[in-house]
């Protein structure tokens, strides 16, 4: 795989821009597409199925450093961020990210991880078309099951490469968390989940040989930088454009895209055994 190819890089600034601008627009986390397009990337450029999904995983979650970064800054300008959740649920994810990266992600195959992203991504788009309301007296928990909570938030995180908002926004809004808030608070808790599992990633990928140049264990150093760039770019002005606009409709946009993406990488699974 060369990353000298320009067509290979205008599809990974593509890739960038639009993750990180829904990211920033609707707080689902840019993984939930960017998995499969970098699943189906490496795939045609020689990867071994099973590995390539591995990789899409931890490059798009290793993304999402820098993108959550770009997009909080944009949300906490308006004051929608709630430090006091993201102080209450950040300890959690980062035990429940390092157990993610570091143990379980290595030990699953890649069929079972592209599985349970489908899974994932299809609960997630379902949330998005229900739309259920919670009690009016439901309220968020203390800080044991905020820990509780951050743990299972950062572990499924991990294992799906994704930034821990479809877990994240819906369990705030139950809560509720008022949306524009759990959307904002979601890109904050991105930096610690995408924290936690790229150290985990990296642990669990250190002996492995290199799939292709540019390659650190599960981790595609020039994709993730292309990919970065681009989405460090776009992420804030999908975050202004939050507070701006109506967003119903595009999610149920987006969720129909997400059915598709999740059919793909259940494909994907049982092509790669």
């Amino acid at each position: 795989m060369s990353f000298l190819d320009p067509q290979l890089v205008l599809e990974l600034l593509l890739l960038g821009a639009c993750t990180g601008y829904l990211a920033g627009l609707l707080g689902v986390g840019g993984g939930m597409l960017m998995v499969p397009f970098l699943t189906l990337i490496f795939s045609h450029r020689g990867i071994a199925p099973g590995l390539a999904v591995k990789m899409a995983i931890a490059t798009s979650m290793t993304t999402i450093l820098f993108t959550s970064v770009a997009s909080v800054r944009a949300h906490h300008r308006r004051g929608a961020v709630r430090w006091d959740l993201v102080r209450r649920l950040a300890p959690g994810i980062v035990v429940g990210g390092l157990v993610s990266g570091a143990g379980v992600f290595s030990l699953l195959k890649g069929t079972a991880l592209a599985v349970l992203f489908a899974l994932f991504v299809g609960f997630s788009a379902t949330q998005m078309l229900i739309n259920r309301k919670p009690k009016p007296s439901r309220q968020m928990p203390g800080p044991l099951g905020a820990g509780a909570a951050g743990g299972v938030i950062g572990l499924v995180s991990g294992l799906v490469g994704a930034g821990g908002a479809f877990i994240s926004v819906p369990f705030m809004t139950w809560c509720n968390v008022a949306m524009a808030n759990a959307v904002a608070t979601s890109a904050a808790l991105g930096f610690p989940i995408a924290l936690a599992n790229t150290v985990g990633y990296l642990i669990a990928g250190w002996n492995l040989p290199p799939a292709a140049p540019g390659a650190l264990g599960y981790l595609m150093l020039p994709a993730l930088a292309v990919i970065a760039a681009a989405s460090v770019l776009t992420a804030p002005l999908g975050a202004r454009r939050a507070h701006a606009m109506d967003t119903r409709q595009l999610k149920k946009v987006f969720a129909t895209l997400l059915y598709g993406l999740a059919t793909y990488m259940i494909w994907q699974a049982f092509a790669g055994r």
